[in-house]
């Protein structure tokens, strides 16, 4: 192969690599990304959108099984079927046609994509190892986006019937006992979409609760779901390793168990990958497993940036991307760097959970004197129609001037309302101005006004 020089270099193709080098193209610089997956990352091809289509389907299924008996809407239907494997099909057909359309993308913006393994020779120059043998890159500024790899536990090690999110994704038919190791929101999207495809669903959590990064206000409904699809919550309790007949624990009184599995799913967490690409020949600050950055995501290193999972928390696909939009028009000369207000976190259990900004506890472990108030869905009467009626929308805000800290929700179908949360707070918007804000009748978003006219003091439908 041809050796290259660019302006431009972008190392890995998940959503903050590919967002820098589209946007970089788009400025005129001279780009090339290397990739040696097919583009996307783990977000597009193992992880975001297949998880959140296997959801879909488990809800469209669990559907089929409630309007096959006795419902409230008077809908009456056949035995429910399922066809796993066509479902997974039809999961890879619209990952096919969202990384064939990132790479026309990449196309459009006159980005040169080159597959193979790259790895550092010096912070200028890159090795690439690929189907059609080594070539040397080198460029003016790099971007590391190399993302991040599930964690293993070294007595669980993946292979077989241990299983991270990536195999989960792809599995033939639903396990008859699924054993899933952390209650974080991996292991409880899939374990509620698995529950509703048929499996028995048993979750080993060594805290006491679910979904530990956020509070028990927002979890409870989860739990409570969770619970009545028959998931068996084991708090208190740690995973010890493969037994004959599934997974070997210690309960949260001291005592060796089994949980039956035919399969087991270890999600606690995920890790920046920081090996295999050479990062033991450059000279990069770490803080702790990551890559340390400024407010302009530059490193240790003159003209080596590094975005997305490498970098740390939060291991978010739109924190990566607005990252390496920023990273592109720095290197385009543009005077930018990071000054977000909030980034939204979603949980796409059932029911979704929101999260923007500061939780109330968070609002007053910063000494704010706050306002906080919650409007429920029960209340909101197009949840009512839509048979989603548990959960509620929260708003925390100062009390001195009624600024908006924070805004979380916990309700079904819920997650599109970060769109509204995540505005309000880059706008810098106070109580009043959602308030006087006209929200269209009938929605969901109706409860966040109604949020905030009850910190002010009149809620009108509550």
């Amino acid at each position: 192969m041809t050796d290259l020089s660019c302006k431009f270099l972008v190392i890995g193709a998940g959503p903050g690599g590919y967002i820098a080098a589209i946007r970089a193209g788009q400025l005129g610089i001279e780009t090339v990304i290397v990739e040696a997956a097919p583009v996307g990352g783990t977000c597009l091809n193992v992880g975001c959108i297949p998880s959140k289509a296997l959801i879909h389907a488990a809800e469209e299924f669990e559907k089929a099984v409630h309007f096959a008996g006795d419902n409230p809407l008077g809908i009456s239907a056949g035995t429910p079927k399922l066809d796993l494997a066509q479902t997974i099909a039809w999961k890879d057909g619209i990952v096919g046609k969202l990384t064939g359309g990132v790479a026309a993308l990449l196309k459009k913006a006159g980005v040169k994509t080159v597959k193979g393994r790259a790895t550092f020779v010096d912070g200028k120059t890159v090795r690439v190892d690929g189907e059609d043998g080594p070539m040397t890159i080198r460029a003016e500024a790099i971007c590391i986006a190399t993302g991040s790899v599930p964690v293993e536990l070294p007595f669980l090690p993946f292979g077989k019937d241990i299983i991270s999110s990536t195999e989960a994704l792809s599995l033939s038919a639903p396990p008859k006992h699924l054993a899933i190791v952390g209650a974080g929101y991996i292991g409880m999207e899939l374990g509620m979409a698995y529950a509703k495809l048929g499996s028995k669903v048993t979750i080993v959590e060594a805290e006491e609760r679910i979904l530990p990064l956020y509070d028990k206000e927002l979890t409870r409904p989860v739990q409570k779901r969770a619970q009545a699809l028959g998931i068996e919550l084991l708090f208190g309790a740690k995973a010890k390793g493969k037994a004959a007949t599934g997974l070997q624990i210690e309960t949260a009184d001291g005592k060796d168990a089994t949980v039956k599995a035919d399969k087991i799913l270890v999600t606690v967490g995920r890790r920046p990958l920081t090996e295999g690409w050479g990062r033991e020949n450059l000279v990069l600050d770490m803080h702790g497993r990551h890559i340390r950055i400024d407010e302009r995501c530059r490193t240790s290193m003159a003209g080596l940036y590094a975005i997305g999972d490498v970098t740390g928390e939060p291991m978010l696909a739109h924190r990566a991307m607005a990252q390496g939009e920023m990273v592109a028009e720095i290197v385009a000369g543009e005077p930018r760097k990071w000054d977000k207000v909030a980034i939204p976190a979603i949980c796409f259990t059932d029911p979704e959970i929101i999260s923007v900004g500061l939780s109330p506890d968070e609002a007053r472990d910063g000494e704010h004197d706050i306002e906080t108030a919650i409007f429920p869905f029960a209340a909101n009467g197009r949840a009512l129609t839509m048979e989603a009626d548990d959960g509620f929308v929260r708003v925390v805000a100062r009390k001195d001037n009624h600024l908006v800290l924070g805004l979380q929700a916990v309700g079904k179908g819920c997650a599109e309302l970060s769109a509204a949360f995540g505005l309000a707070m880059e706008m810098g918007a106070t109580l009043e101005d959602i308030a006087g804000t006209i929200h269209a009748h009938p929605t969901q978003g109706e409860a966040l006004q109604e949020a905030a006219l009850r910190a002010l003091g009149h809620a009108l439908h509550i």
